[in-house]
């Protein structure tokens, strides 16, 4: 992963206080939180919350790594685990994903839609990370063994991460939608699609 314009030379203990300024900010304010509250919760002006990241978009990208990566971390074990059955790793994955996001709205949705909208780099960026994750998924659906060829647990781990995603989007607009019928539905597709490729190899 690139390293974001302006971290060299920079105090890590200062740069992660000025995220937690940001993080306190957006959670408070939501996605519509500007810089100059930013800057004035870490008691600086916006000029020089910028000269600590490069510029807005070296911000916004250290904001997606950092929420982003810890998704990711929280995830990772959950589609892992080798010793489960398919059902119970997609159903922990997903119910893990959904509750992150819903428990940090106003960050998923100042990094995905606004910070996401607004800036092309950031957007490219959150993307790359996004992908990393659907290629590290079917890495491990091509290990798992269903799925003989790499291309195709490639293909399907995209689909999985995509899927899930928009459909997360989708449910934090319908929350009269119960989380689990969104799991149970999600994990159906996932079984589906995993059982009709094992169905097509023994043909």
């Amino acid at each position: 992963m690139a390293t974001v314009a302006g971290n060299a030379g920079r105090d890590p203990d200062r740069r992660r206080a000025l995220l937690d300024a940001a993080d306190r900010v957006i959670r408070r304010e939501g996605p519509q939180a500007s810089m100059v509250s930013i800057a004035a919760e870490a008691g600086i002006t916006k000029p020089i919350l910028y000269r600590h990241f490069g510029d807005k978009s070296g911000l916004y990208q250290a904001l997606a790594d950092r929420h982003i990566r810890r998704l990711i971390k929280q995830l990772r074990p959950e589609f892992a685990k080798s010793r489960s059955d398919l059902r119970s790793r997609a159903e922990a994955t997903i119910g893990t994903y959904l509750e992150m996001i819903s428990a940090n709205l106003n960050l998923y949705r100042f990094l995905f839609h606004r910070a996401g909208a607004e800036d092309s780099r950031t957007h490219s960026h959150m993307a790359a990370i996004v992908r990393s994750l659907g290629e590290e998924l079917g890495a491990v659906i091509a290990m798992d063994g269903t799925v003989g060829d790499p291309v195709r647990a490639q293909i399907l781990g995209h689909a999985f991460v995509g899927m899930v995603q928009t459909t997360g989007d989708w449910w934090l607009e319908h929350h009269e939608v119960d989380r689990r019928q969104v799991v149970e539905g999600l994990a159906d597709v996932i079984v589906a699609a995993m059982a009709g490729t094992s169905a097509a190899r023994r043909g």
